[in-house]
C-alpha cells in the first residue's frame, strides 16, 4: 500500500486566486536540500535560468539548455513538497515557433513533475502563451528587463524609469495576462509603474526590483543570501553565508594540512578480537 503525503501542493490556479490577498512569496532553488528549505516558507519555488550565472559562473543566461533545466528542475521538485515550483524555459527553447515551445514545455513537465513553465517576453509572446495555456501548460509570464534579452538590450537596466517608455510594457502586461498566463514577473521597473501594472491585470504581478506595489516578490536565492559575487542593487541581504562557508573551507584545509583533523582509526575504530 502506498503512503500519500496529507501535504497538498500549490497549483497555477492556487496563485493566481491571490491577486489582491496575502502576498506572494517566491525564491529560486536549483538543487533538492535548498528546496526543502524554500518550501517551508515560499508559496512558489522558481528553477530559474539564473542558474547559469549562479551554479555555472556564466556571465549572462543565454547559454543555459533545456536539460540543464529539466536536471535541475527534477531536483527541485524532489527536495519540495507544498510549493508550486515552476521552470524557466531556456533561450531557444521556445522563441522559434509555438509548436517549438509546446515541446519544450511538454518536456519540462513530463520530466520534472513541476506546476509551470516562464517565459519572457510580452506581446510577441502572447500567441506562444496562449497557444500553450490552451493545451494545458500553465505558463507564468515576464516582462520589464527581459535577461535573455541582454545581446539586444545591451546591460542590465531598469525598465520603465522614463514615462515615455511605460506604454510598450503596459501593452506586453496586458498582452500576456489576455492570451492566458496564471501570473507575471515584472522585472526592474520604476515602482510608480510597476503599481500601475498591478491595477491593470487580473493576475499576480511578481516583482523583482519592482517595489512592493506587486501582488508577491521574488529573488535569487544566492543573491539574499550574499552567495552571489555580483548583486543588483535591488536586492536586499537577508544573510551573509559567503563569509561563513570560506571560513569553515578555510578552516578545513588548515587541519588537513596540519594533520590535524581525526584519523581514520578514530571515526571507525577497530572492532576488538574475540579471544
Amino acid at each position: 500500500m502506498s503512503i500519500q503525503s496529507d501535504v497538498k501542493r500549490l497549483t497555477a490556479p492556487d496563485i493566481r486566486a491571490r491577486k489582491g490577498g496575502e502576498p506572494i512569496a517566491m525564491l529560486t532553488s536549483y538543487h533538492a536540500h535548498t528546496a526543502s528549505l524554500v518550501d517551508k516558507y515560499c508559496d512558489v519555488i522558481l528553477v530559474g535560468d539564473s542558474l547559469g550565472m549562479v551554479m555555472h559562473g556564466l556571465e549572462t543566461t543565454v547559454p543555459v539548455t533545456l536539460d540543464m533545466m529539466i536536471l535541475q528542475g527534477h531536483a527541485v521538485m524532489r527536495g519540495s513538497s507544498r510549493a508550486l515550483v515552476v521552470v524557466d524555459m531556456p533561450f531557444g527553447s521556445y522563441e522559434a515557433s509555438k509548436e517549438q515551445a509546446f515541446m519544450s514545455a511538454a518536456r519540462i513537465l513530463k520530466e520534472t513533475g513541476c506546476g509551470g513553465v516562464k517565459l519572457e517576453g510580452g506581446a510577441h509572446m502572447a500567441e506562444t502563451i496562449r497557444f500553450l495555456a490552451e493545451r494545458g501548460v500553465p505558463v507564468m509570464a515576464h516582462v520589464g528587463l527581459t535577461p535573455q534579452s541582454i545581446n539586444t538590450i545591451g546591460s542590465f537596466r531598469a525598465q520603465g524609469r522614463d514615462e515615455s517608455d511605460w506604454a510598450r510594457i503596459e501593452q506586453d502586461t496586458v498582452a500576456v495576462s489576455e492570451a492566458g498566463a496564471f501570473s507575471v514577473v515584472i522585472e526592474a521597473v520604476a515602482e510608480p509603474l510597476a503599481a500601475k501594472l498591478t491595477g491593470m491585470v487580473p493576475i499576480p504581478t511578481i516583482g523583482i526590483g519592482a517595489s512592493v506595489a506587486c501582488d508577491g516578490q521574488v529573488l535569487v536565492l544566492e543573491d539574499m543570501l550574499g552567495l552571489s559575487p555580483r548583486v543588483p542593487k535591488f536586492v536586499k541581504r537577508y544573510g551573509d553565508l559567503g563569509p561563513g562557508i570560506e571560513k569553515a573551507v578555510a578552516d578545513y584545509a588548515a587541519e588537513v594540512r596540519s594533520r590535524a583533523f581525526p584519523a581514520a582509526a578514530h571515526v571507525y575504530p577497530m572492532k576488538a578480537k574475540k579471544a
